[in-house]
């Protein structure tokens, strides 16, 4: 827009491709000699840069470097038809293999690339943790630095707390780890007796397995994981079924024995002594 309120359009004229410069494949090719002859490939396309000025592209054979190509680069000066090199270079076409994306070391780190002997250094604002001289947001942690008198430079903070447990919630020691779907529903290790609740606000959820024979022994899980060694999953015993035969008697062998009453005895016809006697 214009000092006068006016709108001016500004527009940009394509680059038009230089005839001469176009030609000049062959002074292109032989501008690339960092490689060998048979290193580089057909002439693929020529692009236009500006006014007399275009680059060229060639196919590359380099091995490990599949879908580059060699870009050359050549001008001329104007009423001249001798042209010159301006740069050679290589460069990633449409479809070539690229390396990952660079990262920070911090980004690259995965659990379990620690090894022994390795140090790994902690930001000084990673968020994880918070000073340890400022009061903390776990009762537990507060009543524990009072009462023994210890101190750390840094405890882990509110969100730090939060990530581990969704980390671990989400592990191979939570609820949805194979052996713990595959587990007796009722053998949750909140009610095992080799589990060992944690302090703090993680001990709602999580605790550590003291079963020697458990897969589990010496990690957190939590209260809602479940094995097979739960100290209190029975294993019963099936016993072997017992064929009952029916009871088989003949009446044709049953003998009438007749009973004769001893002296004193009541006829049933009498009424009935006292205290239930008959």
């Amino acid at each position: 827009m214009g000092e006068n309120g006016t709108v001016t359009r500004t527009t940009t004229r394509a680059a038009k491709i230089d005839q001469v410069c176009a030609d000049a494949i062959g002074v292109a090719r032989g501008a690339i000699t960092e490689v060998d002859a048979a290193d580089i490939g057909e002439h693929l396309e020529v692009v236009p840069e500006g006014d007399r000025v275009v680059t060229h592209f060639f196919e590359s054979l380099l091995a490990g470097y599949r879908g580059w190509r060699w870009a050359v680069t050549v001008t001329r000066v104007p009423r001249s038809r001798h042209v010159t090199v301006c740069e050679t270079v290589l460069l990633p076409g449409p479809d070539a293999l690229l390396a990952p994306g660079w990262l920070p070391w911090s980004e690259r780190l995965q659990a379990g690339d620690l090894g022994v002997g390795d140090l790994l250094a902690t930001s000084p604002d990673d968020e994880r943790l918070a000073p340890g001289y400022v009061l903390s947001d776990d009762p537990a942690v507060e009543e524990t630095s009072w009462e023994l008198g210890l101190g750390r430079p840094r405890v882990m903070s509110r969100e730090g707390r939060a990530d581990t447990a969704q980390r671990w919630y989400d592990g191979d020691h939570g609820p949805e780890a194979p052996i713990s779907t595959a587990a007796p529903r009722n053998a949750r290790c909140g009610g095992c007796g080799f589990y060992l609740p944690l302090a703090g606000q993680l001990r709602q959820m999580f605790g550590v397995c003291g079963n020697f024979y458990a897969p589990d022994d010496g990690r957190a899980v939590s209260a809602d994981h479940g094995c097979g060694a739960h100290s209190e999953a029975l294993v019963g015993v099936a016993e072997p079924p017992v064929d009952e035969l029916p009871t088989v008697y003949d009446d044709s062998e049953v003998e009438e024995v007749a009973v004769s009453r001893a002296p004193g005895s009541v006829e049933t016809t009498e009424p009935g002594e006292e205290y239930g006697h008959s």
